[in-house]
């Protein structure tokens, strides 16, 4: 049986902020950096598959809290945001006719101008989780969490989400047929590890 168990990049500077992300390659911010030193992958997880998006965020966090480098995979970078990169989702909901929505509004075709849309990053994905085999560890983005998750549950980017992506926290996907376990694994703190 193939598991994957997604996490959450650590906090950058954009993140603490409230700008959009996307494809900017945003590094992990010192307090970032100083807390995931301190945490690690639990059992069984610690040594699973390591994957992680090429941006400096997701593949720092991934050595950080694995101790290892991870394999990269253009397939975990996150949601391209188009215009709206670089931007803060409250200033676009404030301006008339934007196009900004909340997350429940989207739909599956929802798209930023220039960006992609959830759909066409599940068609990104799908390639990639027909690969895996065993048990496997993607360190990403919120963009990848959301669309993986939404398969897994069957929601529709339509109403309240189903979930609620927290960081230093693994989401577990069975993938055959997709399954999410009901409570995310934490990470633990390296002392506890060693």
């Amino acid at each position: 049986m193939a598991r994957l168990a997604l996490l959450r990049h650590g906090h950058t500077e954009w993140n603490r902020a409230g700008r959009i992300q996307g494809r900017s390659d945003i590094p992990l911010d010192d307090q970032a950096r100083q807390d995931l030193a301190g945490l690690c992958l639990p059992a069984p997880w610690d040594k699973a598959a390591l994957w992680a998006s090429p941006l400096l965020r997701a593949a720092e966090t991934a050595r950080l809290v694995a101790g290892r480098a991870p394999r990269c995979d253009d397939a975990l970078i996150e949601m391209d945001w188009g215009e709206w990169e670089g931007r803060r989702g409250r200033d676009l909901l404030d301006i008339p006719g934007s196009g900004f929505r909340h997350i429940e509004d989207w739909g599956w075709d929802y798209r930023p101008p220039g960006g992609e849309s959830p759909a066409e990053l599940r068609n990104r994905l799908q390639g990639w989780l027909r690969t895996l085999s065993g048990d496997n560890v993607a360190v990403c983005h919120i963009g990848i969490m959301r669309v993986i998750l939404a398969m897994a549950h069957g929601w529709e980017f339509a109403g309240p989400a189903p979930f609620k992506i927290k960081r230093n926290r693994l989401f577990v996907v069975e993938l055959d047929p997709m399954r999410v376990w009901e409570e995310p694994v934490r990470l633990i703190p390296r002392e506890a590890h060693a």
